[in-house]
């Protein structure tokens, strides 16, 4: 695990962790009551005072409801206590909790019972839920739409691993109480937005765990790759921090963007190749960009032939012609440069996306939004980690997902879920920054993975220095900022 800082568990990985934690010596009753106990802590958060309707599930999740529900009764709060199922339907832990609990068990609920309830605890299914709600329970999640929603675990109906709706319904929660980590659920849309608050609560499962399980997903974070950023010293010059190479192409707005991008991140040199006619639009855009036409073959070669250019990236503004797979093909010869394909660089092989594919390298980053990626694996439709880690593996390269959830994937099963990025990111333009950081972190000699990583990372950072009112523009400035206070560290 010594890449994974910031590790997040899949549902059989923390079913895996539960059990690790019972050997060492902690009973799965200890576990639920300290569970129980973070969830009546999070609902005094939430009212000081008052009614709670405590809605329990058959398992695990159910009788933490049973304990949430004693603890709270005990400081005060008047309880309603729902059971999905019979008291002595209730196995395991569960039954110790539920045989625990004075009060009456309700069996039945009307929807009077949901207005007259100031926050309602639902405990009914946690992260492992692999069936949509029926019967009583999909009523239960339309009638707590009016008030707070305490959820254990993740909100009834969402998947622990996917994030996504089982069906139609789930609960949309004010708070929700995770337990040791967090699971993919709680990073991934729509899971994100209906867990509202989340609180990650230690219930006495030691970290010393995760050397055994050995989580493959992480939540993006500095800690994964601050160490690599390259730091300003004395002794430096400006090779030092690379040389990035950017294909401009037709729609010059997107390529110059990404310049800029790479540059404002660190990049030591930028150079724009262009066509003849389009090399006054590029040379007014900065003094700092290097500005080569290119017409033909025999450019391109010689371009590229230049050893001290060590990222390049190809895509933004392209346009999707012929010419633009032969140059891809070549660029992609020489496995050791790394590359970054972005936008009409994948697009363009929808109709033969595995002459791509076969392509790819190991040092190649591709980044694509949801259209892109289905134009290049069409078959894959499974969830977002698990479409991003099956393209890694299928390509050889890295996987950057992208979207208000973006997953960096590397084909050694490595996956990084990113959680810092604003709504107002959705602009035209700022794929187009984000490729060019990405892009520019390669030229300082950062690893693929490492460089996607922190590419989306400080992308998102600087959007939101750069406020809910930005422009892909604004971001620029933002991103200089968002490095600065990386490398200062």
């Amino acid at each position: 695990m010594t890449w994974n800082h910031n590790p997040v568990l899949t549902v059989s990985e923390m079913y895996e962790a539960d059990n690790l934690a019972i050997k060492s010596g902690v009973s799965g009753v200890q576990l639920m009551a300290s569970a129980g106990e973070a969830v009546a802590k999070a609902v005094g958060d939430v009212i000081a005072a008052g009614k709670v309707l405590v809605l329990c599930g058959p398992g695990n999740n159910g009788g933490d409801g049973f304990v949430a529900a004693r603890v709270l009764e005990k400081k005060g709060f008047k309880i309603t206590l729902f059971s999905l199922v019979l008291l002595e339907e209730i196995k395991g832990d569960a039954q110790v909790h539920a045989r625990q609990w004075g009060g009456e068990i309700r069996t039945h609920l009307d929807e009077k019972d949901f207005e007259d309830a100031d926050v309602i605890v639902d405990a009914l299914f946690g992260a492992g839920l692999s069936r949509s709600l029926e019967g009583d329970a999909i009523k239960y999640s339309r009638w707590s739409q009016t008030r707070p929603v305490v959820s254990v675990d993740i909100p009834s109906g969402v998947s622990g691993d996917t994030g996504e709706v089982l069906g139609e319904h789930a609960f949309k929660a004010a708070a929700t109480v995770t337990f040791f980590l967090k699971k993919p659920g709680h990073l991934l849309y729509p899971g994100k937005d209906l867990c509202g608050q989340l609180f990650v609560a230690d219930i006495g499962i030691k970290q010393s765990c995760l050397k055994k399980i050995s989580p493959k997903i992480a939540e993006n974070n500095p800690s994964l790759w601050e160490a690599r950023i390259p730091r300003y010293e004395y002794d430096k010059h400006k090779y030092d921090f690379g040389h990035s190479l950017i294909f401009g192409g037709e729609m010059t707005g997107a390529a110059r963007l990404s310049c800029l991008a790479a540059l404002r991140v660190g990049s030591g040199l930028v150079s724009i190749a262009c066509p003849d006619e389009d090399r006054l639009v590029y040379a007014l855009t900065s003094p700092s960009l290097i500005v080569r036409t290119m017409s033909d073959q025999k450019d391109l070669e010689a371009i590229l032939s230049d050893e001290r250019i060590n990222s390049v990236l190809v895509g933004p503004g392209a346009g999707r012609d012929e010419a633009l797979k032969s140059k891809i093909q070549n660029i992609l010869e020489k496995k050791s440069r790394p590359i970054v394909l972005d936008a009409d660089a994948i697009s363009v092989f929808e109709l033969c996306p595995n002459d791509l594919i076969q392509s790819i390298h190991e040092n190649t980053v591709l980044t694509p939004h949801e259209g892109e990626f289905k134009r290049l694996f069409p078959d894959l439709i499974q969830s977002r980690i698990e479409n991003a880690t099956e393209a890694a593996e299928r390509s050889g390269g890295v996987i950057v997902l992208k979207g208000a959830d973006t997953v960096v994937a590397s084909a050694d099963g490595r996956v990084v879920v990113n959680n810092n990025a604003p709504g107002w990111l959705a602009r035209g333009g700022t794929g187009d920054v984000l490729a060019g950081i990405i892009t520019g972190l390669l030229a300082q000699r950062m690893d693929p993975f490492d460089a996607a990583c922190a590419g989306v990372w400080i992308h998102s950072a600087a959007a939101r220095l750069a406020g809910a009112g930005m422009i892909a523009d604004d971001l620029l400035d933002s991103v200089r900022v968002a490095i600065e206070q990386i490398r200062s560290e």
